[in-house]
């Protein structure tokens, strides 16, 4: 989805998110003041720090550090939560530098909008302020893994490699490597991605406790490598590792997703047992739900005697799933009554459709235009394997043509097609 890239538009996605949700609602009128209308979700020590932030910034409002570490715990908690609204409070906290121009905008408050406006998809506009910031700041290094990462989402390899090259030059050379071995990945360079990856994992430094989040980074991108590379064995074990590391949202969504892949569905909710019931995390379990009960209605006919404590816990298991679709289906429906956001959700409510609704023809036509703004693996997989399930030869074409066009190498779409 395309967003206006300023901070009254970043901040009306909260009233517009509540507006939506409260469409089909019968109003309520607080009897006071003092009356909780609604509690956002609390994030372990985040409420104190919000509210020291908040003070900082209600005094020092055009404070550089402060506006950017309250914009910062704002997003981290748009992307735990999977809430549009916080990117939205973040943007807000950036609103003293709002009407100032580029050249008046300090660089690395323009690094802050960028990737508050790339985590809510203004792909365009993440890009093009982050060209104003390194202008300006040529050896920022968080602009530069930034700029690297949108033109690998976008398909756009050799422009990343560029962006690689100069954060490999202006940072710490582990990240300016880890930068080109992704992209060398997915241009089917398996082995010099893989070698490249697991040298920077044998280095010494990063055994110490506070590189565990280096270390699943990297163990996180060679499990990828090796789902590309169609070798399932190693991408387990990768990662296996990487979660032993440090669990993240991204990460315990991909081993999710490589889980279904493989037919391992009901591990997917005990993976995510302890996360947010963010879009994403419901889709996952959704999909998990609908996998088990496809296969369980298989082997309904040889197992009819077996009624256990084993059955309860499937049958709680089923509810579990059952109400995780409801609730995304909810909030799709609601997220619909915003203009101009499908494109937005258009991944999620592709695989929603083809694994959640048996709905292929439909999947098919959000996969086709999820990828007219994002490109990664997992975009060209959904459109693949929504183009075979509504058994369309053109599509087909579309996807093998857009994989020729933009030099990505997936084993995982081959055999889709």
């Amino acid at each position: 989805m395309r967003l206006a890239a300023s901070a009254k538009a970043w901040a009306a996605i909260a009233v517009l998110a509540m507006a939506a949700l409260a469409a089909h609602a019968v109003p309520r009128v607080p009897a006071s003041d003092d009356e909780v209308v609604e509690t956002l979700p609390v994030v372990a020590g985040w409420s104190s720090q919000q509210h020291r932030l908040r003070r900082e910034l209600a005094q020092r409002p055009k404070d550089e550090a402060t506006a950017i570490a309250a914009a910062s715990a704002y997003l981290e908690l748009a992307r735990e939560q999977g809430d549009a609204r916080y990117a939205g409070y973040a943007m807000g906290a950036l609103q003293a530098w709002e009407t100032a121009p580029p050249a008046q905008t300090p660089p690395a408050v323009l690094v802050m909008r960028a990737t508050i406006a790339q985590f809510l998809h203004d792909f365009d506009g993440a890009e093009a302020t982050l060209k104003v910031a390194l202008a300006r700041r040529p050896n920022d290094a968080q602009a530069w893994i930034t700029l690297a990462t949108i033109l690998r989402v976008r398909g756009r390899y050799n422009e990343s490699d560029a962006a690689c090259r100069s954060l490999g030059r202006v940072g710490p050379a582990l990240y300016g490597v880890a930068c080109l071995a992704e992209n060398a990945g997915l241009r089917g360079n398996h082995d010099d991605a893989r070698q490249a990856l697991q040298a920077l994992l044998a280095e010494p430094a990063l055994r110490d406790a506070d590189k565990a989040g280096t270390r699943q980074w990297l163990l996180t991108s060679l499990a990828e490598v090796e789902e590309l590379a169609g070798r399932q064995a190693e991408a387990d074990a990768a990662y296996r590792k990487a979660v032993a590391a440090q669990r993240s949202g991204y990460l315990l969504l991909a081993y999710s997703d490589y889980l279904q892949r493989v037919g391992r569905h009901a591990e997917i909710p005990k993976l995510l047992a302890d996360e947010a019931r963010s879009d994403a995390v419901l889709l996952r379990l959704a999909i998990a739900g609908a996998a088990a009960r496809g296969k369980s209605a298989q082997g309904a006919q040889g197992a009819q005697g077996a009624q256990s404590a084993q059955s309860a816990q499937s049958a709680q298991s089923a509810q579990s799933a059952h109400d995780a679709a409801e609730e995304l289906r909810r909030r799709f429906e609601a997220a619909a009554l915003r203009p101009g956001t499908t494109a937005l959700h258009a991944r999620e409510e592709a695989m929603f459709a083809l694994d959640v609704q048996n709905d292929p023809k439909r999947a098919l036509e959000l996969a086709r235009l999820n990828v007219r703004l994002q490109r990664e693996p997992i975009d060209l997989l959904v459109f693949a394997r929504a183009a075979s399930a509504a058994n369309d030869g053109a599509a087909r074409g579309e996807v093998k043509a857009l994989m020729q066009q933009i030099g990505l190498k997936d084993a995982r779409v081959d055999a889709t097609l």
